[in-house]
């Protein structure tokens, strides 16, 4: 048999070719930017085995009709989307990464918030810390030099052979797998403080610090196993080029998990926000008019939003569509504004805007004042006499949740939640 054998070149799995014949396959549509309409070709030649691209000493294989989206009149006409977006997401999470390095400073430095909630907040806050650090970092790998982004028509023509070179392919792998592990410990981290949230209304069992543990394996182990289960699958049966193409079904691995927490997540959020409205509607009938009702309701929902990630939901379930298309860029530009800004967004309303956040940082600048002052009259004083001054004790801070009812008047406030008070929301 002097046919072309079937073989794997990274992208395609060619079936057997004759000889003298070209073989023509669909452009896979694993990899969405390629054009889905055309066809990929080799040729099996008279000896039976597969054209050689001699100057490159790799098979020969025509990409030209997929690799329509990649040419320069396509990527011309796209560069400034694209440009917009990149624009927009790497200011969002730069604002955020700067927002969120603060507030695990503050939660970390004072003794006095040091407690489950506050230790929860403080690994959502590294969460999307990681999540903007690989962002940034995968950008770098992925889209500096001649990298994905910089695709070539000619890099198709000439083929993808099964004997690429292995070092610059391991690190990209290697960053695609921690960005996508990152993504997934961010989202999941979403679900522990929903989780979390939930049980102080109705349980209130996972306020006890035995339990952090449960949370942390939840929020860092969860996601290790299957996005490891991912990369196994992926290295063993799809090793193509770096893994930030689409490799079919293989991304359901990772995708219906963190598909699973945001849906989790947003009824959790519903039935909350059911109790607040009931709770709401019992405290304060007769007190107020249905429209303040209605604005102290929106406050706490706003504030409980970013919380729960319920922008997740608005695109969960459609699929991407062509690059050109409008409906395309309305949903990139809706995600990349909310996902980048989400971490800015969390940190300013449950640490910069918390009442106890406040009180520690207020004290903590008195009595340096108080220390400058003392320190400049002991210098400026003639040595005749003394003065002492002793500095006021405040109050523990009131980090653990009272046995007060969560959903009385002031009970947000009074078992610890991390919800700032109502003149200092937003808005």
């Amino acid at each position: 048999d002097t046919s072309c054998l079937p073989e794997w070149d990274g992208i395609i799995c060619w079936p057997k070719g004759y000889p003298s014949q070209e073989v023509s396959v669909p452009c896979p549509d694993y990899i969405y930017d390629f054009n889905h309409q055309g066809h990929a070709y080799r040729y099996c030649s008279a000896e039976g085995t597969w054209a050689m691209a001699l100057s490159l000493n790799k098979t020969w294989a025509n990409y030209t009709e997929c690799a329509l989206l990649f040419s320069s009149e396509s990527r011309s006409r796209h560069k400034e989307v694209f440009d917009r977006l990149h624009l927009m997401y790497t200011v969002g999470y730069s604002i955020s990464l700067a927002s969120l390095i603060v507030a695990v400073c503050i939660l970390s430095y004072f003794k006095r918030l040091h407690c489950t909630r506050n230790y929860i907040h403080v690994h959502l806050f590294t969460s999307f810390i990681c999540r903007a650090l690989s962002i940034f970092l995968k950008d770098m790998v992925l889209y500096s030099g001649h990298e994905t982004s910089k695709m070539r028509e000619e890099d198709f023509k000439a083929g993808m052979s099964t004997s690429l070179t292995l070092h610059p392919q391991v690190g990209c792998k290697l960053v695609v797998t921690l960005f996508l592990y990152f993504l997934a410990t961010n989202h999941y981290w979403i679900l522990v403080e929903g989780l979390y949230l939930h049980s102080l209304i109705f349980m209130a069992f996972l306020s006890n610090k035995n339990y952090l543990w449960v949370l942390i394996i939840i929020g860092w182990g969860l996601p290790a196993v299957f996005v490891s289960i991912w990369a196994s699958v992926r290295a063993s049966l799809a090793d193509t080029q770096c893994w930030d193409l689409s490799a079919g079904n293989m991304k359901w691995i990772y995708q219906v998990p963190i598909l699973a927490s945001i849906v989790v997540n947003f009824f959790l959020f519903l039935n909350i926000v059911r109790v607040l409205a009931s709770k709401l509607w019992e405290t304060t009938t007769g007190k107020l008019d249905p429209r303040q009702q209605y604005r102290k309701l929106l406050k706490s929902t706003l504030v409980l939003m970013p919380l729960f990630g319920v922008h997740y939901v608005v695109f969960m379930a459609m699929p991407y569509t062509d690059v050109s298309g409008v409906l395309w860029q309305i949903q990139m530009h809706y995600e990349m504004l909310f996902n980048s800004s989400q971490g800015f967004f969390v940190a300013f309303i449950y640490c910069f805007c918390n009442g106890e956040v406040q009180a520690e940082i207020s004290k903590a600048r008195f009595r340096r004042s108080l220390a400058l002052d003392l320190k400049h009259k002991s210098r400026s004083s003639s040595g005749a006499g003394s003065c002492c001054s002793a500095i006021p004790t405040s109050q523990s801070s009131s980090c653990q949740p009272s046995s007060s009812s969560l959903t009385g008047p002031g009970g947000w406030q009074q078992r610890g939640l991390l919800l700032p008070s109502p003149c200092s929301l937003p808005g």
